[in-house]
C-alpha cells in the first residue's frame, strides 16, 4: 500500500511527507529523517510486485546495487545523489537517499526555453563525470534523461533516481512512468532492457540535446522500426557549434556500436573551445585579473576563457561576471540566447547544413512575371501582323520586326528598335511603289507602319525592362521574342479567318 503523510518508519526515525512520484514499477516519497531534521528521498518497489515468480531475484539485485551506491556515498561525488542507509520496513525494502533542492532539467527548460550552448554543456559535462565512476563501480544508471537531473541554486548539476528500481518490475509488466521518458532512452534498453553503459550515452546525449534544442528527440524505437529521422540540432538552433551538434548526433547513434565506446570518450568530444561575443572589461589590464566584466545575454555561471581588455587579449582568468546586476561564479561561456521551448513532437529530419549557393538561392526573392506587359506586347504584334498579312509584304519584313525584339530584350536600347521602326516604315513604302502603285498610296501605309512600329518598339522595351527584375537577359529575350513571334502568328491568323468568313 502507499504510505500516508505523517506515517513513521523505522520506529519514527523517519516520518512521511508526501508522495514525489510513482510508477509501475515504484513509489518515491520525500519524508523528514527526524534526529537531523532534514528532508530526504525514500525509494520503495510498489507492493503487489512480491506476487511475481522473480521477486526475489530483483529485491536482491535491488539490495546489491544499493549497497554499491551507499559504499560509493562514502566519498561522496558533487554530482550524484548521496545514498544514506538501505532498510526494510515489514516486507518493504526502501533505499533512502539525499533530498536535493532545485529544479529538474525539464522544469528549467520549459521555464526558460532552449539553454545557451556553454549552459548545458556545463551540466551534461558534471553528469557525465558522475556517469563516469558509476561505470567504474560497475553500474549503469539507465535513467539520465532530464528528470533526474537535477540543478541547485548553486548552479551544479546532480544526478538523481538511480534505475535500480527498474529491475524489479517483472519483463510483461509495462510501466506507467515509461512514456514520460521514451524520447531518451535507446531502443536496446527499452525493447531488450540493456544495462550496457552505453544505454547511459545515448540517454545522456538525448537530454543534452533537449537541453539546447528545447525539443524532445525522436523516439529511439520509431527510429529503429519506422525509419523515422533525428533532425540534427544545428537545424533546430541554426548557431549551435558544429563540434555541440557532431557530439550529441554521435552519442544518439541508433545502434550503441557506433556510439563512443564509454562515457569518457563522449565527454572529451565536449571539451572544445568556446568563443564569447559582446564582452566588455572595465578596469583592466591585459594580462592582469579583471575584476568587472559586463556579458551581454544569460551568462550566469560560466568560466570565461579568453577576454578582451582595451582591444588586449588579457588571457587572463575572470573572476567577476555581471549579468543583469548580479555577481555570479564563472563557469563556461555562452553563445547564443534562448529561443522558446516547443513541447510538441513533430517528425523531424536529418539535414547537412547548407552550403553558401544553396543559400544564396534559398534567399533570392520569387521571380515574378509581367502578365500586363507581356499581354500588351502580344496584342501590339498581333495588331503588327494582321497589318503585314493585309499589306501583303515580302517574308524579310517579319524577321526585321523580330530584329526590332532581339535589340530591345539584349537593352540595345529604344532608339535602335526606332531605327528598326523605321526600317520597316520604309520597307511598307517601297514595296508597293516596286508593285506599281502611287507614292499618294504609299504614305498612309508608311505613317501607319511609323506608329505601329513605335508602339511595337515601346511595348518591347517595357516588357523587357519589367522583365529583367526577375529573368536573366538570355530569359528576358526568350520570353519577349516568343511573345513577339505568337502575336504575329496570331495576326496572320485572323486575317486568314476574316478572309474565308468574307
Amino acid at each position: 500500500m502507499t504510505w500516508v503523510t505523517g506515517q513513521k518508519l523505522q520506529n519514527g526515525k523517519y516520518i512521511i511527507q508526501q508522495v514525489l512520484g510513482q510508477g509501475g514499477f515504484g513509489i518515491t516519497y520525500q519524508a523528514l529523517q527526524v534526529n537531523l531534521n532534514r528532508s530526504v528521498v525514500i525509494k520503495t518497489p510498489n507492493e503487489y510486485l512480491q506476487h511475481d515468480p522473480d521477486y526475489e531475484k530483483y529485491i536482491e539485485k535491488f539490495i546489491a546495487e544499493g549497497q554499491i551506491l551507499a559504499e560509493l556515498s562514502k566519498d561522496p561525488h558533487p554530482h550524484i545523489v548521496g545514498v544514506i542507509e538501505l532498510f526494510q520496513e515489514g516486507n518493504t525494502y526502501c533505499l533512502v537517499m539525499e533530498f536535493i533542492p532545485g529544479e529538474n532539467l525539464f522544469q528549467i527548460v520549459k521555464r526558460k526555453g532552449a539553454l545557451p550552448e556553454a549552459e548545458i554543456i556545463t551540466y551534461i559535462r558534471q553528469i557525465g563525470a558522475a556517469l563516469i565512476m558509476i561505470h567504474q563501480a560497475g553500474l549503469v544508471h539507465r535513467d539520465a534523461h532530464p528528470g533526474n537531473i537535477m540543478i541547485k541554486d548553486n548552479g551544479k548539476a546532480v544526478l538523481i533516481d538511480f534505475g535500480i528500481a527498474k529491475q524489479i518490475i517483472p519483463a510483461t509488466q509495462s510501466s506507467t512512468d515509461k512514456s514520460a521518458h521514451e524520447r531518451f532512452a535507446p531502443y536496446e534498453q527499452r525493447y531488450k532492457g540493456s544495462r550496457d553503459p552505453r544505454v547511459d550515452i545515448y540517454c545522456l546525449a538525448a537530454s543534452l540535446y533537449y537541453g539546447v534544442t528545447g525539443q524532445y528527440p525522436t523516439n529511439s524505437l520509431a527510429r529503429k522500426l519506422d525509419d523515422e529521422l533525428l533532425i540534427a540540432p544545428h537545424k533546430i538552433i541554426v548557431t549551435i557549434s558544429k563540434e555541440l551538434n557532431q557530439a550529441i548526433l554521435k552519442g544518439m547513434a541508433l545502434e550503441a556500436k557506433d556510439r563512443p565506446q564509454s562515457m569518457q570518450s563522449w565527454i572529451e568530444m565536449l571539451n572544445y573551445k568556446h568563443k564569447i561575443p559582446n564582452t566588455v572589461a572595465k578596469g583592466g589590464d591585459a594580462g592582469k585579473k579583471i575584476v568587472n566584466v559586463v556579458v551581454k545575454g544569460r551568462n550566469a555561471g560560466i568560466e570565461i576563457v579568453n577576454a578582451v581588455a582595451n582591444i588586449v587579449n588579457a588571457g587572463t582568468k575572470i573572476v567577476n561576471v555581471v549579468v543583469k546586476g548580479r555577481n555570479v561564479e564563472a563557469k563556461d561561456p555562452t553563445v547564443t540566447p534562448p529561443p522558446p521551448v516547443e513541447d510538441t513532437y513533430r517528425k523531424e529530419y536529418v539535414y547537412s547544413r547548407p552550403t553558401v549557393e544553396e543559400e544564396t538561392i534559398r534567399n533570392k526573392p520569387a521571380r515574378t512575371i509581367p502578365w500586363v506587359s507581356l499581354t500588351i506586347l502580344l496584342l501590339t504584334y498581333w495588331l503588327i501582323g494582321f497589318i503585314l498579312t493585309v499589306v501583303n509584304p515580302p517574308f524579310w519584313l517579319w524577321a526585321v520586326v523580330v530584329v526590332a525584339t532581339v535589340a530591345v530584350a539584349w537593352d540595345v536600347g529604344r532608339a535602335v528598335a526606332w531605327d528598326v521602326a523605321r526600317v520597316v516604315a520604309t520597307a511598307w513604302v517601297v514595296e508597293p511603289i516596286l508593285a506599281g502603285a502611287s507614292v499618294s498610296a504609299a504614305i498612309p501605309a508608311a505613317i501607319s507602319a511609323w506608329v505601329v512600329g513605335g508602339v511595337a518598339a515601346g511595348a518591347v522595351s517595357w516588357a523587357g525592362a519589367e522583365l529583367e527584375t526577375s529573368f536573366s537577359k538570355f530569359h528576358t529575350f526568350l520570353s519577349l521574342a516568343g511573345t513577339s513571334n505568337v502575336g504575329l502568328g496570331l495576326g496572320w491568323i485572323v486575317h486568314r479567318l476574316f478572309k474565308l468568313v468574307g
